[in-house]
């Protein structure tokens, strides 16, 4: 297993790509801290994770709070004694065309997706680089490289997202952390299951590959990033779109 007794936090882990992330991360021998806001869900993904033989910390977090945040860190080097790996994968969307788009849909997308991202690196930054070592990916997506119409709140917290992944990564080189991220086409998800058949069709003939990605997808690109095998890369984006945005 190569990730053996390492600890990592994946957020947004309850469900959809983040659960798969988690899962992923435990079969190849992490330790998982479950962290999302909906708690029961979090659990059950921590009784699977468990039923793998690993241990999991199923955390109630909302990370736009930081206090929620550190608190959360805190709890894992108390239990854990170290943080070796985090996945910023907590993300939510409220998509309209700009000229319905409320205040508030603008900022609970930028507070979540991007703060939320800020919150929890800063956080775990502090611990890794004492521990001169650590691996930080984050979830972006494939329209915060191309955009898309009634997505500018989400688009804009993903291209956020991508900045801020190439300036930590600056930041953090010489302490022997690398800070990537991965941005994600069409997946098969929840939210994608929500579309119409007839509109799920159409988008799939703008994807060279002629289909939707699986959460799976992303976790393998994940744990490639996270693993000792992307020991000379930071600061990258890692698509995994089907072809959509090259």
């Amino acid at each position: 297993m190569i990730l053996e007794d390492k600890v990592a936090i994946v957020t947004g882990a309850a469900q959809g790509i983040g659960r798969a992330i988690a899962l992923l991360l435990a079969k190849e021998g992490a330790h998982i801290v479950v962290s999302d806001i909906n708690l029961p869900k979090a659990q059950e993904t921590a009784q699977e994770i468990e039923a793998l033989g690993r241990k999991a910390l199923p955390i109630q977090v909302n990370v736009v709070r930081l206090e929620d945040v550190e608190k959360m860190v805190t709890a894992v080097i108390e239990h854990f004694g170290r943080v070796d790996i985090l996945v910023n994968n907590a993300g939510i969307t409220r998509d309209r065309l700009i000229l319905r788009m409320t205040e508030e849909d603008w900022d609970a997308v930028l507070d979540v997706n991007l703060k939320g991202t800020f919150n929890c690196t800063k956080a775990v930054l502090r611990h890794m680089a004492k521990q001169k070592s650590g691996k930080i990916v984050s979830i972006a997506s494939v329209v915060g490289e191309m955009g898309n119409a009634g997505q500018g709140n989400y688009a804009a917290s993903k291209a956020g997202v991508i900045g801020f992944t190439k300036s930590m990564a600056r930041e953090f080189a010489q302490r022997g952390i690398n800070i990537n991220a991965v941005a994600p086409g069409y997946i098969e998800t929840a939210m994608t299951d929500a579309i119409p058949e007839a509109a799920r069709e159409e988008w799939k003939k703008w994807i060279p590959m002629q289909r939707f990605g699986q959460p799976e997808d992303v976790a393998q690109a994940v744990l490639f990033l996270v693993s000792e095998a992307s020991s000379y890369i930071t600061g990258q984006v890692l698509n995994v779109n089907g072809g959509i945005y090259m």
